[in-house]
């Protein structure tokens, strides 16, 4: 069987109140502890989240516990759309993991259908979306290429985007209290703003937030020649 057909598609079923529930045990229990311990990790803007689940949480990439981070900060269940090779794996933990926290893999190129379906299944439940719009994790503390998939997402589903910054991120910690962490909520921003719009003020509040160079300017210009 492939890994389409194991985890590409998913329904209402696959976020039913066993797996919601474990979500947030596993936060409160594994992620609370490890990253405050750990990472020292604070959140900031809470004020800025919407009550509703139907959204998108899209945040730079800078590591693998991003999503945690993430999901922490928000206090939500967020099904995270994740590179297929992640359920391919070696790390049989981080497999497991990445299976039942709700993740579902995405072909990054050759998207599919099971895609879009798989979304419309997540904004039926009391889920929410997480996104990375750079597709990948990114060490240069710099925003420029941007996938514009969540926008499609967005517009298609009527959803706000929610900008997540990870801030502080300098390696992964490996004694207590050795790293320090800050996670940034911002407004959201709205889905019927124009494609390029929604880029700038996506790339300007996390930039902001962590203080990255904003080059999506020239991103945005390079495509427009093309």
């Amino acid at each position: 069987m492939t890994i389409e057909k194991n985890y590409n598609r998913r329904t209402e079923k696959d976020y039913n109140i066993f797996r919601t529930a474990f979500y947030m045990f596993f936060l409160l229990t594994v992620v609370y502890p490890v990253t405050k311990l750990m990472y020292n990790v604070k959140i900031e803007g809470r004020e800025n989240l919407p009550k509703s689940s139907h959204v998108i949480y899209a945040g730079n990439h800078v590591s693998y516990i991003d999503p945690p981070l993430i999901s922490l900060a928000a206090w939500k269940n967020i099904a995270y759309m994740a590179k297929q090779e992640l359920f391919h794996d070696d790390d049989k933990l981080l497999r497991f993991l990445v299976h039942i926290l709700g993740a579902f893999a995405v072909n990054r190129e050759k998207p599919e259908i099971a895609t879009f379906k798989t979304v419309k299944s997540i904004f039926n439940t009391s889920w929410a979306l997480g996104i990375f719009p750079q597709g990948k994790i990114i060490k240069e503390p710099v925003i420029s290429n941007v996938h514009k998939g969540f926008i499609l997402f967005a517009k298609k589903f009527q959803a706000d985007i929610v900008p997540v910054g990870v801030c502080g991120f300098d390696g992964y910690a490996k004694k207590l209290f050795e790293k320090h962490i800050t996670v940034k909520i911002g407004k959201p921003i709205s889905y019927t703003l124009d494609e390029d719009e929604i880029i700038r003020e996506w790339a300007r509040q996390i930039c902001e937030f962590t203080g990255f160079e904003n080059r999506i300017e020239d991103c945005l210009k390079e495509e427009a020649i093309v």
